[in-house]
């Protein structure tokens, strides 16, 4: 049995990849995507149809009601249940999605938080009131962490003061060792890489799609079924739909709004991938294919 990742922009094409892969490949996928695990969130997500799927087990996808809270264990225990079912059932795996912070951290393995006790929840938000001095103590203590985080980075200096105030020890020390085993411990990566011209075009024309396919009507349906509440809901494609049922701005200016959010959102996955992960294979999907196939048979 092999394991492979695909990473990759939204829209760059790790759906159709990985789907052709696994028909060639034996393969089930793994969806990494923090939208397409929701029930009733079809067009918003641009998960594959089930004919699109072409049989192939989607672990990851349409497992969680739009109102249930999941976290990145979540998608620990569905790697567990794909890896197990690929070794039974004699096939490879394929981890395809855009949000890659999850598959890192199954790679390496998250840090436990401490509990916080209700007093120092209290000089925490003291601290935050004045964001300057809480870096400046950061600086003082802890400059490594200080070098990789900005100075008004709010919810990253809470998280460092959350450590560093109830332990009494310095979080980059308590993050070495407070590391749980990785989950994944044997993958190749492969990351779809294409102009970012090309990608900004692929993405307009998928908004298009999206909104024809019936995307206003599927918001409709969720938010009168599960309000606004939900954290689904602030997700991109949803959260556009809201502010133009609320007049914020009419069709063309809801699509120009979607295409804009989704290219940061595509450029901030392209840094966190090259960042954030060991070196890999890149390419587009023609020259990928090629290189995966080569992998699976070897």
């Amino acid at each position: 049995m092999k394991t492979i990742a695909i990473l990759g922009s939204t829209a760059s094409g790790k759906t159709a990849l990985s789907i052709e892969l696994a028909q060639n490949y034996n393969a089930h996928i793994l969806s990494l995507d923090s939208l397409s695990i929701y029930k009733e969130i079809n067009i918003a997500s641009a998960k594959p149809t089930l004919a699109e799927r072409h049989g192939i087990h989607h672990f990851g996808m349409d497992v969680l009601s739009p109102r249930e809270h999941f976290d990145v264990t979540m998608f620990f225990t569905l790697y567990k249940e794909a890896y197990e079912a690929a070794i039974n059932e004699g096939k490879n795996l394929i981890i395809v999605g855009g949000t890659g912070f999850y598959l890192k951290a199954m790679m390496e393995g998250l840090s436990t938080k401490p509990e916080i006790p209700l007093h120092v929840k209290e000089v925490i938000d003291h601290h935050l009131l004045n964001l300057e001095a809480s870096y400046t103590l950061m600086q003082e203590h802890d400059p490594l962490y200080a070098t990789k985080i900005a100075s008004n980075d709010r919810y990253r200096i809470e998280k460092w003061l959350e450590i560093f105030l109830t332990t009494n020890e310095i979080p980059s020390i308590y993050l070495t060792h407070a590391k749980q085993e990785p989950v994944i411990k044997d993958v190749a990566l492969f990351e779809i890489d294409i102009p970012k011209e090309v990608l900004a075009q692929k993405i307009a024309l998928r908004t298009q799609m999206m909104i024809k396919a019936g995307l206003i009507d599927e918001v409709f349906y969720l938010e009168k079924h599960y309000t606004r509440a939900p954290q689904c809901m602030k997700a991109i494609g949803i959260k556009e739909v809201l502010d133009y049922f609320d007049g914020k701005f009419k069709m063309q200016g809801l699509e120009e709004r979607i295409v804009l959010n989704t290219i940061h959102l595509a450029k901030r996955q392209r840094t966190f991938n090259t960042s954030q992960f060991p070196p890999h294979i890149k390419g587009d999907v023609a020259s990928l294919f090629e290189r995966i196939e080569t992998y699976f048979k070897s």
